[in-house]
């Protein structure tokens, strides 16, 4: 069965990002029309004229206009086939625990869950109406512990439970509902992105650093890319991919078995 999404309708939550337009050019380049979402028109402006992807400036925090936005997608398409929401959370890394701030442990947790649970909500809705759609996720698969990682690792739980009980409550209304464990992504990063996370100030030598670090890690030696979640973001939206629910694909290269 062909990994085709002619006339289907994407819509890609933090779609301004490097993975989100990564994603967005990969859905368009399998047949579908794509809608990028996100908070910075510049951003947005310059990933859908890259992706061939259409946008709107959306804060996917706010349930009002992310309900708003999801009846204008049916409005304008006639249809919500694919939801992927890839909205930062505001994760901190690098710190331990016991030095912790409550609100940058929880943060990840809170802001991160809301976002995706009123995504995935908006998309639940029309796809039941409709009969059909896939609603994704994508996480570091982080639930089961790791050290240094502040939030995330709750985060990652939390999300990952959010999707097995909205695949099921969904299933019999013909909606898929799955998500992508990655434990990063290595051509994503970047020095600002780095930072912002909490690591160290560094420069693109460290960044390459942090990359051979991964990519050590992993059963195969070689980290994932945009272009291979893309592509397994693809499948999973595709009608090939219909057999797959209620679960996490673990993309990881073998960070961890699962």
């Amino acid at each position: 069965m062909a990994q085709s999404l002619e006339n289907k309708v994407a819509v890609v939550y933090g779609g301004a990002g490097s993975l989100g337009a990564g994603v967005a050019r990969a859905y368009a380049a399998a047949g579908a029309r794509v809608f990028l979402a996100g908070r910075t028109e510049e951003t947005l402006r310059r990933a859908a004229a890259e992706t061939g992807a259409e946008y709107d400036v959306l804060d996917a925090r706010d349930e009002h206009a992310v309900e708003a936005h999801a009846t204008s997608v049916v409005e304008r398409a006639g249809r919500l086939d694919v939801s992927f929401n890839l909205v930062p959370r505001g994760d901190l890394q690098g710190v331990p625990l016991t030095e912790m701030s409550v609100e940058d442990y929880t943060r990840p947790v809170v802001q991160g869950l809301a976002c995706q649970f009123v995504t995935a909500r908006a998309a639940a809705r029309r796809m039941s109406a409709q009969g059909s759609g896939v609603i994704l996720a994508l996480n570091s698969g982080s639930a089961n512990g790791t050290p240094m990682l502040g939030g995330t690792g709750a985060a990652d739980g939390a999300l990952d439970a959010l999707i097995r009980q909205l695949a099921q409550e969904a299933g019999p209304a013909g909606v898929r509902v799955c998500g992508i464990w990655t434990a990063g992504v290595v051509d994503t990063l970047t020095p600002e992105k780095l930072t912002a996370a909490g690591a160290p100030a560094a420069d693109e030598a460290a960044v390459n650093g942090i990359r051979a670090h991964l990519d050590g890690l992993r059963m195969t030696k070689r980290s994932p890319r945009i272009a291979d979640i893309a592509a397994l973001a693809t499948f999973l939206a595709s009608d090939a991919g219909v057999a797959i629910t209620g679960t996490w694909v673990n993309a990881t290269a073998g960070m961890f078995p699962s």
